[in-house]
Formats: C-alpha cells, sequence, structure tokens
C-alpha cells in the first residue's frame, strides 16, 4: 500500500495536469493546484520546492504513462503471424480503447508543456522529445517489417510513422475543440483502413473486428 504521502503527491499530479491540459501551464497557480488537490501549501511544497519542479513531475509521470500504453500495444500485437495484420492490430489496439482514453482526459498534455517556452528551454520539454522518439521508432520498425513482408515499396515510411503518430494528438485537438470524443475512434478507423490498404492488406483483413 502506497504511503499517505505517496498518496498526496498523486493528488497533487492529478490536479496538475487537469489543470494544466485544460488552461496551460503559465495560467495554473501554485494556489489553484493546492485548491484542486484539498491539500496545503506545506504539502505541496513538501513534494514540489517549485513550479518548475512540478512540471517536470508531471510531465514524467506522463511520458511513462504514454511509453506504458506503447508497450502493452506491442506486446499485446507481438503475436501477430503476419506484420501488415500486426500494424493493423496496433492501430485497433487503440481504437477499442479510445472511448477509454478519452474519458480519462480531454487533451493531450504534450501540446499544453511544448506550447510553454519556459518548459522548453528548461528541459521539461526534452522527456518528451524522448518520448516521441520512442514512438516514431517503435512503429516505423512495424512499418518496414510489415512493407518487407508484403513486398511494399513505401517512399517515406519514416513520414508515414509519424504520420500515425500525428494522427493521435490531431484526433485530441480535433475532440477538444468540437466538444466529441468520437473524433479519437474515427480518426483510428480512418487510419487503420488507409494502413491496411497501403500494405496490401485485403479489406476484409483490415476491418477485422470493426467496420
Amino acid at each position: 500500500m502506497p504511503t499517505d504521502g505517496t498518496v498526496n503527491r498523486e493528488r497533487i499530479l492529478d490536479a496538475a495536469e487537469h489543470l494544466v491540459i485544460e488552461n496551460g501551464f503559465s495560467a495554473t497557480s501554485v494556489d489553484q493546484v493546492i485548491k484542486a488537490a484539498a491539500t496545503s501549501k506545506g504539502a505541496f511544497f513538501h513534494h514540489f520546492a517549485t513550479k518548475l519542479d512540478l512540471a517536470q513531475a508531471l510531465t514524467t509521470r506522463y511520458v511513462n504513462a504514454d511509453l506504458g500504453h506503447l508497450r502493452a500495444a506491442l506486446q499485446a500485437t507481438a503475436t501477430a503471424a503476419d506484420p501488415a495484420e500486426r500494424v493493423v492490430a496496433f492501430v485497433r489496439h487503440f481504437e477499442e480503447a479510445a472511448d477509454e482514453m478519452m474519458s480519462a482526459q480531454s487533451s493531450c498534455l504534450y501540446v499544453a508543456v511544448l506550447t510553454e517556452q519556459q518548459l522548453v528551454t528548461n528541459g521539461t520539454a526534452d522527456l518528451i522529445n524522448r518520448a516521441i522518439e520512442a514512438w516514431r521508432k517503435e512503429i516505423a520498425d512495424l512499418l518496414t517489417a510489415a512493407a518487407a513482408s508484403r513486398d511494399v515499396d513505401l517512399d517515406d515510411l519514416d513520414a508515414l510513422a509519424d504520420h500515425v503518430f500525428v494522427t493521435f494528438e490531431g484526433a485530441f485537438l480535433l475532440c477538444r475543440s468540437t466538444g466529441s470524443s468520437e473524433h479519437m475512434r474515427a480518426q483510428l478507423r480512418v487510419l487503420r483502413h488507409l494502413l491496411g490498404a497501403v500494405l496490401g492488406l485485403p479489406r476484409a483483413e483490415r476491418i477485422v473486428g470493426n467496420a
């Protein structure tokens, strides 16, 4: 069981994550975080020496969770015999969890951090860059194996891998701007169809599990 201190720290991080995603880092004050977390100023500064320390901890936690989702998807699709089918299954893994993802958060912390110059210059954004590079590499590896197995010539494989990642981030923004969480699932469904077509999968293999 976690200690009370650990529970309090996580409560502060939970409150801060929600506020920063909703309002931005600069517009989120320590007092707002303390109030939202139902804690004290003493408790806050026991865990975080400064607001920038909070940003580092918040981003580290978010990045670790993000990479955990990536590892889970890779593990869940590792038994696919056909590398091209694995690519489709990889996207479907997130598509099927889209509603849960969007109920947990309305947008992505990455955007909130990367738009803050002070977080870019103090190294907080470097944590995100490492996570993005991990996603790009793993997706590129999946696509490389799939293209080789199907003898498909992908003109710009790295750009296609980036497109997969960008679809996730763009879907977050679309959901937020329209106020509808349905776009995440819809965009991932379209992405799944497009990747299946590019990799030469028959339509029936592209749509197994969902329309």
